[in-house]
């Protein structure tokens, strides 16, 4: 990586989920020289880890490999994975981005084969999978895993199962001798990317999400129902393995909360009206789901699916922020307590499996940041003149859709832009 050159010309976006690459690309489209930052071993951040999208209910699969191609295509565009920000410093049109860069001891030379793998006998929990699995410690990322390149856990370095992986290789591309690097890249403009973390369900101490195997969260189910997930698509439930055919979807599960995330997320509802139809696809008429909501906030072109929802027969809506959740000893079954604020009825109702839909936050502290930028109360960075030619694309600027957030990181995109043309110009 030392080679890599670095201007005030240079546009660097960190992060390499969806808004990322598309920010890149756009800039990269343009002529611009873009360095792509990425903290995991691969590009497509969460969304790569979805099942399907809403409304259409497509797979991701297909706008993942539309952005890759473009990225192998152009020439004006690095990738770094690995690579976190450890400092910048400079300001609008000449800024230093100091950048971290951990091994993957695996090199170019990799053709995927996977001999590797097979020579590896340890297994870690597979953060991909939100840790519902696991995986060897010498791995290919998911399936769609751009760069298309096995990864050795660093905590087998040393050991003879790292040496008998690079025993197996037929290619040379395995080097167990690499280390951190840092490098210090010029930029005219930064674009930040770094998506969002679900909301910590541990702190929403009245729902058990740390006592109860039954309940899970919202981008766990993604990863349940997704047939290179850890249960091969089969929805089942963590805590012995039946199928889950009765599902309980809690709305707002730390969003609107004052004590928890005070915005709302925006994608909750959609996300819960969209899993309501992996039940029906895994079980038809015998799979049931109740949908527990303080309101639901399905606007614009999302109405229509949301009135498709509510037409299915096998699916409840109850007006009521659950209370608290406990558990049936003898089934397993989560319980729900609340009211049922339409005729203010008392409940205490049994699921199989019970799905928080957990709000979104963003991935990184941006009010610690080395360089003082606009960040609003839930932590978001603004669009604001003061920041200079530091921009947020996508969920870095608010909880977003991808759709939304595509569109978002285009904008980003055409403002760093202007700031290096300036640069160019001056």
């Amino acid at each position: 990586m030392t080679d890599v050159v670095a201007t005030n010309q240079t546009i660097i976006v960190v992060g390499g989920g969806i808004s990322g690459m598309t920010t890149a690309l756009e800039a990269a489209e343009t002529g611009k020289q873009v360095i792509l930052l990425e903290k995991r071993p691969y590009l497509g951040g969460r969304v790569s880890q979805l099942y399907k999208y809403f409304p259409k209910m497509c797979h991701p699969t297909c706008g993942q490999e539309i952005n890759q191609r473009r990225i192998k295509m152009n020439k004006n565009l690095t990738v770094i994975t690995q690579a976190e920000v450890s400092n910048i410093s400079g300001d609008k049109g000449d800024y230093t981005v100091s950048v971290t860069i951990t091994p993957r001891y695996v090199n170019s030379n990799c053709t995927a084969c996977g001999d590797c793998a097979k020579a590896a006998t340890t297994e870690f929990d597979d953060e991909f999978n939100y840790n519902l699995g696991k995986r060897k410690s010498v791995y290919l990322p998911n399936a769609m895993a751009f760069p298309q390149q096995y990864v050795i856990d660093q905590r087998i370095i040393g050991t003879a199962e790292a040496d008998a992986a690079k025993a197996a290789c037929k290619y040379g591309a395995i080097e167990l001798d690499q280390q951190v690097e840092t490098l210090d890249l010029k930029a005219g403009a930064v674009v930040f990317a770094t998506g969002w973390k679900p909301y910590d369900a541990n702190k929403i101490q009245a729902y058990g999400y740390d006592r109860f195997a039954n309940v899970i969260t919202n981008v766990e189910f993604e990863r349940l129902m997704d047939p290179h997930g850890p249960t091969n698509g089969k929805l089942l439930r963590p805590s012995d393995g039946k199928e889950a055919k009765n599902i309980a979807f809690i709305q707002c599960a730390g969003s609107r909360d004052k004590n928890h995330l005070a915005h709302c997320s925006r994608i909750c509802c959609m996300a819960s009206l969209k899993q309501t139809n992996y039940v029906q696809e895994k079980f038809g008429d015998d799979g049931k789901s109740t949908i527990y909501y303080i309101d639901m906030r399905a606007i614009d072109r999302f109405d229509d699916f949301y009135q498709n929802v509510q037409n299915n027969p096998n699916v409840s809506f109850i007006k009521s922020k659950v209370a608290k959740i406990d558990e049936d000893k003898a089934t397993g079954n989560p319980v729900l307590h609340g009211v049922n604020t339409e005729g203010y009825h008392r409940y205490a109702n049994q699921h199989d499996l019970v799905v928080l839909a957990t709000g979104m936050e963003p991935s990184v502290d941006f009010k610690g940041f080395p360089i003082k930028i606009l960040v609003n109360d839930e932590g978001f960075i603004e669009h604001d003149d003061s920041n200079g030619g530091i921009f947020a694309a996508g969920v870095a600027s608010d909880a977003l859709d991808v759709n939304r957030a595509v569109q978002h990181a285009t904008a980003a995109a055409l403002r760093a832009v202007q700031v290096v043309n300036q640069v160019a110009g001056a």
